[in-house]
């Protein structure tokens, strides 16, 4: 027999072609073990979530819940998230020759999801940890959460909570690590294999990206808090870092607005910085609105006249004190006690979400001046030290966040402000039905409700008709003993002081104040009524025509215009009447029109005071307009008719005359069915 051992091989193992099967499988073994590994281990991952977000948070009850808020973040976003895609990675093993490149693609395809879900988990991880060790303080609170945890999960062991917040962590950083394991055992030719390598590098950046928003945030959450703090508090830590890096940035300021040196400018941040503060201003304006709204709601539900002799006879009247006591025992209250919870107290809210971007904006602005300092010297020496590296890597942190979140804020911001506005509206048209349904049963007891439509407009119009015409004729009279409106007379000693500012600016710059002015800013000025002051500039530095600049004579600020009068010389009254006077340059200074002589009130009479006055002294009274007044005498001490002592309330004392004014009575009125 012929041996044919020499001339074929004993085995297939002994070819090149063997030897390139064999490794080829092993690896396809590999491969489909890793691919095994990366589901097992999300079915594991996913179920370990959804105890904690089940059994285990369910079950710490004895924690608040902002707590739980923090310990437990936003897992449920992450389960969702990991349920889709574990439900996709188990449909890839239907189909076996392409589940390689399926798990490539898929990865892809959630990259941006998983980035989204996981950055914010992260980024509240280290606030959770503190939450953690504070609870270990506690024995006795640690021991009840270890007792629900092992219930649970027997493998925590005794890190409790720390086992569990860092599951998720770890998870996120393992996915490259699992695809890289798919790809080490995929050949190079393979078509899964590019489709590998970019779902592997797509998840090492979701992981690079994670990080540098962790950091960010934390660098953001150190200026985002607002402390309330003492002056002696703010001067103790002041210290000579503080100093030297204020005054540097302060050289810098200087520096960029002599055109020394150039300014960043960065349109995108302007732009969305632009937006928030307009945003903040609408959430002010608003919340101002609402307080004064709520003011005079408050104000509203004090006054009763239902509950006061109306003297107005008939049956209308009855129906009226039911209808408004119902309103406002029920109706009403109710309105309020809604407007606060669904309106007063989400704006609240808002107000106080806007403290944490506004500091991050100022505090931007003096990291942008650090940065701006460290580029120059870097231009010039071309090295930094280690406190000017970080000072510029802190600026770029905050300009990132800001420039990556402020969009979202703004529009989320105005979205709240959108929605309270709605149900400030609804609440509005809720209150107008229950008023007109309440009305209307009101309505159907009294004797016009049989009457036709053309016959109750013409009764309706023939009774405003009859109202107006006894408003008029109230309104003539009035006028006949009134005074023309004017402003509280000059302070005493103030002559001089408006002959001085007449001298000096001509007499078409002379105003006087209306009312108080409280001056809020550093260039407001704070005067009383009746102050004269002169106009120097009809608008403030930002061109707004609402603030006037004024000189008081020894002062000069910042006003509102709504609050000054136009002031003018006239003649006196004893000039009016033809009399010589010793001086003829001699005047009398009151605000235009002219008053006209007012009659003189007799002694031991009721009046009406007419205009607000604010006592100045012990000898003065305060009177409110529509006050009545017991006029003792129709003049002071010296006989000048010009002040009258009164009695209000028990109290005694001087006002001015032309604020008093004798009130005709007006002619009974009312509604009359006809006969």
């Amino acid at each position: 027999m012929t041996d044919h051992g020499d001339d074929e091989p004993s085995s297939s193992t002994g070819s090149p072609n063997g030897e390139g099967r064999v490794s080829e499988d092993k690896s396809l073994l590999h491969q489909k073990l890793a691919v095994r590994e990366l589901i097992d281990t999300e079915v594991s991952y996913l179920h370990m979530l959804q105890l904690c977000a089940s059994d285990i948070r369910s079950h710490l009850q004895q924690l608040p819940q902002g707590d739980l808020d923090v310990l437990f973040s936003n897992i449920d976003d992450i389960i969702k998230v990991n349920s889709r895609l574990l439900h996709d990675l188990q449909e890839t093993a239907s189909r076996e020759e392409e589940q390689v490149q399926l798990i490539g693609n898929l990865f892809l395809e959630f990259q941006e999801d998983l980035e989204q879900v996981y950055k914010v988990y992260c980024a509240n991880y280290e606030q959770a940890l503190l939450l953690v060790e504070t609870y270990r303080k506690e024995p006795e609170l640690q021991q009840e959460i270890q007792s629900v945890i092992e219930a649970v999960l027997p493998q925590a062991g005794s890190s409790g909570l720390s086992f569990l917040l860092v599951i998720p962590f770890q998870r996120i950083t393992k996915y490259p690590l699992l695809l890289q394991k798919i790809l080490e055992n995929t050949l190079p030719d393979a078509s899964a294999y590019a489709v590998l390598q970019r779902a592997t590098s797509a998840l090492q950046d979701v992981i690079t990206n994670i990080n540098e928003y962790k950091r960010r945030k934390e660098v953001a959450s150190k200026y985002t808090k607002v402390e309330q703090l003492s002056l002696r508090e703010r001067l103790a830590r002041i210290n000579t870092h503080t100093l030297s890096k204020k005054t540097t940035r302060l050289s810098q300021l200087l520096k960029q607005e002599a055109g020394l040196v150039s300014k960043t400018e960065d349109k995108e941040f302007d732009d969305l910085e632009e937006r928030f503060h307009w945003v903040s201003l609408c959430v002010t304006e608003l919340k101002n609105n609402v307080a004064a709204y709520l003011d005079n709601l408050e104000a509203f539900l004090r006054f009763r006249p239902q509950e006061y002799d109306l003297d107005i006879p008939g049956a209308p009247v009855v129906q009226y004190r039911y209808l408004a006591r119902d309103l406002q025992l029920q109706a009403f209250p109710d309105f309020k006690q809604r407007l606060e919870g669904l309106v007063w107290q989400p704006l609240c809210s808002l107000t106080k979400t806007l403290a944490g971007p506004q500091n991050l904006i100022k505090k931007r602005l003096d990291k942008l001046l650090d940065f701006e300092r460290v580029e120059e010297k870097l231009l010039e020496v071309g090295s930094m030290t280690y406190e000017e590296e970080m000072a510029r890597h802190t600026y770029q942190a905050l300009n990132s966040l800001l420039v990556a979140e402020l969009p979202q804020f703004n529009q989320l911001a105005m979205q709240w402000l959108g929605q309270i506005l709605c149900t400030f509206v609804t609440l509005q048209r809720d209150l107008a039905e229950q008023v007109l349904q309440r009305a209307e049963g009101t309505l159907a007891q009294l004797p016009h409700h049989h009457m036709a439509e053309p016959a109750f407009r013409k009764l309706v119009e023939d009774a405003l008709g009859q109202a107006g015409h006894q408003l008029r004729s109230f309104q003539e009279n009035f006028e006949k003993v009134l005074p023309p409106p004017t402003t509280q007379p000059l302070l005493p000693g103030a002559e001089r002081q408006v002959q001085a500012l007449l001298s000096k600016y001509g007499l078409g710059k002379l105003y006087q104040v209306t009312s108080n002015i409280s001056g809020a800013g550093a260039l407001d000025l704070t005067l009383p009524r009746g102050h004269i002051v002169a106009l120097l500039q009809n608008k403030d530095t930002k061109g707004n025509s609402g603030r006037w600049l004024v000189d008081t004579g020894g002062h000069r600020g910042y006003v509102p215009a709504g609050k000054l009068e136009l002031y003018r010389v006239v003649p006196s009254e004893e000039d009016l009447r033809g009399q010589t006077r010793p001086h003829e340059n001699s005047r009398h200074l009151t605000p235009e029109p002219t008053p006209a002589p007012v009659p003189s009130v007799p002694t031991m009479t009721q009046v009406v005071a007419v205009y607000p006055f604010v006592a100045r002294s012990s000898h003065e009274v305060s009177l409110q307009a529509g006050q009545r007044v017991t006029v003792l005498e129709a003049q002071d001490k010296k006989g000048n008719p010009e002040w009258s002592l009164v009695e209000v309330n028990g109290q005694r004392g001087y006002v001015p005359s032309s604020f008093l004014a004798r009130a005709p009575s007006p002619a009974p009125w009312g509604w009359s069915l006809p006969s």
